[in-house]
């Protein structure tokens, strides 16, 4: 069992960047592809970016390609979801998620059913 605990969320303004982080509890956090989703309100959850276990392969969902950049660091067992130029659309309960996978190099997918851990969620707000 892994569990996932998202920090970093907060209210900011459009143009203006948070980092989220995303700490997991497991000695072979290595192992595990991670992504990061995100659900607005009243609406359905979505993809936004994914890493492999190395950190070689990302993928982007494209309104936030340029702007977003996922990281991990496998020795503090964490992923990282670096957010810039902030927009009012971004605002959601963002999500971390992991998938065991014995593959190294390829990301673990963009569909939520991809993956078998969640985390609680943090929320992001960006005003206008």
């Amino acid at each position: 069992q892994v569990q996932l605990v998202e920090s970093g969320g907060g209210l900011v303004q459009a143009g203006d960047s948070l980092r989220l982080s995303c700490a997991a509890s497991t000695l072979s956090f290595s192992y595990y592809a991670m992504g990061w989703f995100r659900q607005p309100t009243g609406q359905e959850r979505e993809f936004v970016a994914a890493i492999s276990r190395s950190g070689a392969s990302t993928v982007y969902t494209e309104s936030v390609k340029g702007r977003f950049t996922i990281s991990r660091d496998n020795a503090k067992n964490t992923v990282y979801l670096q957010m810039n130029s902030l927009k009012p659309e971004d605002t959601a309960v963002y999500y971390c998620a992991a998938r065991f996978t014995l593959s190294r190099d390829s990301h673990a997918g963009t569909e939520g059913n991809d993956y078998n851990y969640w985390g609680q969620g943090t929320q992001v707000t960006v005003s206008s």
